[in-house]
């Protein structure tokens, strides 16, 4: 009797096997903490979240303005962030939501939106980095940058240098990195943010990018410490979101079947973000690592070496401009 792999695949043991793995998979995916429970109100706050119009940056932009805060979508995209304003505007009840366009890949798109938030905003509370990508093709920027680098580090570091004072006058206050339990492959290589020296194999690239932003979260939190401001990075999980949209068709596939059963969905992933931003059990508590159970946990050794965060620090400073805008 001949038989196919559609035979074995269609059986009904088969399907109800997939169907309790993927209940029991799913069920373990939440974490212990549940942001609609927390009754956390943020009104008459504002917050800014880069990466907005889609993923988890959607979620966490609709948590926030659930519990009526000011929130800014700080998006690249003008027709996808529209498109994400009017969603949240309408699941939220809150009208209070707004626009503002961004390139985080762009020191000069930066500059620009910066300046028009310390304009026009009376106070910062929250700033969330989460814009980011994986697997971008190979391109330097027209400011001579790694556009990984860029879009996933650099913009952040250099947004939050420019909001820092008015978030300071808003203390207290948060700051959170969106990074990834990926930084453990990850190395520090200066070289990297011209793109010299750099594989492009998978993630590799991504992965720097992350032991970066857990560096200048580090160093920032030192920095700014008796401010009432706090900093803290966080690993948002194995997330179903557009981060691998740039990889080939293959892989994108191998990944969705994977993903289907074990990576948490993008209002899943945005939990962990979401408990470092209001939760009241994270006030206070700066220059720490979350995973995506919104638990502290270490970082890796390179991601906590104090000295190459300063190190690091320095060099962005310089490579922003930002050292010269302090001399003057």
């Amino acid at each position: 009797m001949e038989w196919s792999w559609t035979d074995v695949l269609c059986h009904p043991v088969w399907v109800v096997t997939s169907v309790l793995l993927y209940l029991v998979v799913r069920k373990q995916r939440r974490g212990y903490w549940d942001p609609r429970v927390c009754p956390v109100r943020l009104t008459g706050k504002t917050a800014i979240v880069t990466g907005a119009n889609t993923g988890i940056g959607k979620y966490i932009a609709l948590d926030l303005a659930r519990r009526g805060a000011r929130v800014i979508l700080a998006c690249r995209s003008k027709e996808r962030g529209q498109a994400a304003l009017e969603e949240i505007k309408k699941k939220s009840q809150n009208n209070n939501i707004h626009l503002r366009i961004v390139d985080t890949s762009l020191m000069a798109s930066v500059r620009e939106f910066a300046q028009k938030i310390n304009e026009e905003e009376k106070r910062l509370d929250i700033l969330i980095n989460n814009a980011g990508a994986s697997g971008l093709p190979k391109r330097i920027t027209s400011e001579g940058l790694e556009v990984s680098f860029a879009t996933n580090h650099v913009g952040a570091y250099l947004l939050t240098n420019l909001l820092l004072d008015l978030i300071k006058r808003s203390a207290p206050a948060r700051i959170v990195n969106v990074s990834s339990v990926n930084h453990k492959q990850g190395v520090v290589d200066f070289s990297h943010y011209r793109g010299e020296n750099l594989s492009y194999s998978m993630d590799t690239v991504y992965n720097h990018t992350k032991l970066h932003n857990i560096l200048f979260t580090n160093e920032l939190a030192r920095r700014i410490q008796g401010t009432g401001v706090t900093a803290n990075s966080v690993h948002p999980g194995f997330v179903k979101t557009e981060v691998m949209r740039y990889y080939n068709l293959l892989t994108r596939m191998a990944v969705s079947i994977v993903a289907f059963f074990f990576f948490k969905s993008s209002e899943e992933g945005a939990v962990s973000t979401i408990y470092c931003a209001v939760s009241e059990e994270v006030d206070g508590i700066t220059g720490k690592y979350f995973d995506s159970d919104c638990s502290l946990t270490l970082a890796s050794a390179t991601a906590r070496d104090a000295a190459l965060a300063k190190k690091d620090w320095e060099f962005c400073e310089k490579l922003t401009g930002l050292l010269e805008t302090k001399d003057k």
